[in-house]
């Protein structure tokens, strides 16, 4: 069992969000990562796909979710689970941004729409 400390969450930022991992194998070997994704009002995460299914249940505030050929409403108390390799955006409420939890396996991949891999993202890492 491992105890991971708030003081040892991991804050990643980018131009759609700050995600804060709770738990990830570089934080203690966990086989899955946990994080919170906190999304400005009317962000729109970047257009990619990811290796592995994930799992995002939101907390406040709501989004679309754009995944595959799919548009979703989502908001407090909705749990989308998307697949492992089907192309997904997440775009924030206009007014309220968002805030969810996200779970996937550690070290999940992140790829470009023509296939690139960009490798694991920090908070999944």
């Amino acid at each position: 069992m491992s105890v991971i400390r708030a003081a040892d969450s991991r804050r990643s930022e980018t131009p759609s969000g700050v995600m804060t991992t709770f738990a990830s194998p570089t934080q203690g070997g966990a086989s899955c990562a946990l994080w919170r994704v906190d999304a400005k009002p009317g962000v729109a995460g970047p257009q990619h796909d990811i290796d592995t299914e994930q799992v995002w249940s939101w907390l406040a505030g709501g989004a679309t979710v754009e995944l595959g050929d799919e548009r979703f409403a989502v908001g407090v108390g909705d749990t989308v689970v998307m697949p492992a390799h089907v192309l997904r955006r997440v775009v924030a409420d206009e007014h309220a941004g968002f805030t969810a939890v996200v779970t996937a396996a550690g070290g999940a991949r992140a790829l470009m729409p023509d296939g690139t891999d960009v490798g694991t993202p920090p908070w999944i890492a």
